[in-house]
């Protein structure tokens, strides 16, 4: 039994014997729990009182309470309604707050284009596009959009098209009747909006006209001897019935209904829902809740939370247990609903059946989720640890690697990349152009990017952050060699008790340590070789993107210098507007002289200096 202070065992003595609703808060004033009580006094007294059961999750909310507010309302009813609406405010730290599973895909349409594609994604935003789904893993989402576009020929490319867009040539989909080309302005959008219109019928649900359409098509295609239109029909149709038929879910009613199951792993807590709509298993949802509770009290907040969001309520809702208050839950649904709906545990039938499957794909869930869940931990924290008790240093927290990168001894670069607890922190990323080397030396590169980077770390007031942050190693692509540079500049700056080194040479994969002429050698299967080689080829990905850049600008810029008319501000108003060169050789004179500073003539002469040489000049 926790101690109480004076002022909360007053305010608990003096609670009311009514319904209501009361909001638990820390230290700091935050709300950190939101429930409701059919008699206020009883139910918050419980959580004190020495004879509470109580689990770990609600013994540690108890006691960081430092205050408790509590709101009477009328009814238990109003108090369930003012629960869910505060819930849905704070979002307290101890309710059960559902983390909605990213896993099922959804349909898009945008309504907004001209000429929209239907395309298949894994977020519902509020923007105005249609949505379908999401659909179950069992049904093929992406065979509905293979057969979406063989029934009904819309565009699947990503390209910008416009009603003013400029022509194109069809592409190979257009040859195969599987586009009618907007690009090349084969279709308006007024006729292209049609065929989009019957497309949302048909993931509505609604089979029946096309397959009407389609028959009435092959007929009277047959009938006037155009065998080739009869047999696409034809097979237009069999699409249509392998998409009717695997959505069929096997019902003996077509009565609607909702499923909800509930699977415990050992750190996690997974709600399966399902929705039959006119006998068809047509939708699916998933949740996860932080941390496996009482099965009841997860299906009672689940239940709240989702209609709270105005879901469409069945008539018959089937949980694999019954929450406390399934009547008065039920009550609620049913005002949503505007009429009756029922709450029930089936033990047998088709009901049980499709019970025991939701439960099933939850605890699938659940298994996958814990697996890649291990799966990350061991290639990012476990792999830390493992590197730090390899090399004797402890846990490496801050790992950090450097690499240089250049062309020829030209625009010199050296990159530093930054991994936090075996994981990219990339704003921790920086990189550098070299300014004391001259030529292609890697090794003396080195030494000027780790001394400018050490340096920094003294000057800093950030020690969280940035250069200031010490880091627990530091891994130089490139071997030994490397590794001496690296050694010389630590040693110089009196750091060698406080930063640690090591060389990763590429060839064999071996990490070398200053003084120690045989490198650790780690399997390779190792999550520690996972962890230094994904490292190091981000530094180098990371330094080869900054050299590049580096060098085609000045490419760029000495290409321009050979333009009569192109002078320095010239030269950045083009960079600005057309980002590299080939944008700049694609442009018209109209679009040249659109840019700030560029006039017609000068515009004339870029087009000219980058035209395809006439044959026979020379």
């Amino acid at each position: 039994m926790r101690l109480l202070n004076d002022v909360l065992e007053e305010k608990i003595k003096t609670l009311p014997r009514k319904p209501g609703v009361y909001l638990m808060r820390d230290e700091k004033g935050e709300v950190i729990y939101v429930g409701k009580a059919k008699v206020l006094k009883n139910r918050v007294s419980q959580y004190f009182g020495a004879n509470a059961v109580k689990n770990s999750k609600t013994n540690a909310m108890v006691n960081k309470i430092a205050d408790f507010e509590y709101i009477i309302t009328d009814s238990e009813k109003e108090a369930l309604i003012l629960e869910c609406n505060l819930i849905k405010e704070y979002q307290p730290h101890y309710n059960i707050l559902l983390r909605d599973d990213k896993h099922y895909p959804y349909v898009r349409i945008d309504l907004k284009k001209d000429y929209p594609r239907v395309e298949i994604v894994r977020k519902v935003s509020r923007d105005g596009a249609k949505y379908f789904g999401p659909y179950l893993e069992a049904f093929s989402v992406r065979e509905v959009l293979d057969g979406v576009h063989k029934l009904f020929p819309l565009r699947s490319c990503k390209k910008e098209i416009t009603t003013g867009s400029r022509k194109e040539r069809p592409c190979l989909n257009y040859q195969m009747g599987r586009c009618f080309a907007p690009c090349a302005g084969k279709i308006s959008p007024e006729e292209y909006r049609k065929i989009v219109d019957e497309v949302i019928e048909f993931l509505s649900g609604k089979y029946r006209p096309v397959e009407k359409q389609l028959k009435e098509e092959m007929y009277a295609a047959s009938e006037a001897l155009d065998f080739e239109k009869a047999a696409a029909c034809r097979d237009k149709l069999k699409i249509l019935a392998r998409i009717t038929e695997r959505q069929k879910a096997g019902f003996p009613d077509l009565n609607d209904k909702d499923i909800f199951a509930v699977a415990m792993g050992e750190k996690t807590a997974a709600v399966q829902a399902f929705f039959v709509r006119k006998g068809k298993l047509s939708g699916a949802q998933r949740f996860f809740l932080d941390e496996p509770g009482d099965e009841a009290e997860i299906l009672e907040s689940v239940l709240k939370q989702f209609y709270m969001e105005k879901h469409t309520v069945a008539p018959k809702v089937y949980l694999s247990v019954l929450p406390e208050d399934s009547e008065l839950l039920a009550e609620w649904m049913a005002d949503i609903a505007g009429r009756k709906v029922e709450l029930l545990v089936p033990q047998r039938g088709d009901h049980k059946r499709l019970l025991d499957m939701a439960r099933h794909n939850a605890e699938e869930a659940i298994k996958r989720k814990e697996q890649a869940e291990r799966r990350a931990y061991e290639r990012s924290i476990g792999a830390a640890t493992e590197l730090g008790q390899a090399l004797g240093i402890g846990y490496v927290r801050r790992l950090e690697c450097y690499d240089i990168s250049n062309t020829q001894g030209t625009d010199s670069v050296g990159s530093m990349v930054v991994f936090i607890d075996g994981k990219p922190d990339k704003k921790e990323y920086r990189r550098f152009r070299i300014k004391t080397v001259q030529g292609a030396n890697d090794f003396a590169s080195m030494a000027e990017v780790l001394t400018r980077r050490l340096m920094e770390g003294f000057r800093s007031e950030d020690k969280e952050h940035g250069f200031g942050a010490v880091p627990d190693l530091i891994i130089v692509d490139g071997g030994k060699g490397q590794l001496s540079s690296a050694v010389e500049v630590v040693e110089s700056l009196g750091l060698e008790d406080t930063i640690r080194l090591a060389g990763l040479a590429k060839r064999e994969e071996e990490l070398f340590l200053p003084g120690d002429p045989e490198p650790i050698v780690f399997d390779k299967n190792s999550p520690v070789l996972g962890l230094i080689t994904a490292i190091r080829d981000e530094a180098h990905r990371f330094a080869i993107t900054y050299h590049r850049s580096l060098r085609e600008g000045r490419t760029l810029a000495s290409e321009l210098d050979r333009i009569r008319g192109i002078g320095p501000k010239r030269k950045q108003a083009l960079i600005g507007a057309f980002g590299d060169l080939e944008g700049i050789k694609r442009a018209t004179v109209d679009e040249l002289a659109a840019v700030p500073g560029v006039d017609i003539s000068t515009a004339r002469e870029i087009v000219k200096y980058f035209a395809p040489a006439v044959e026979g000049e020379t």
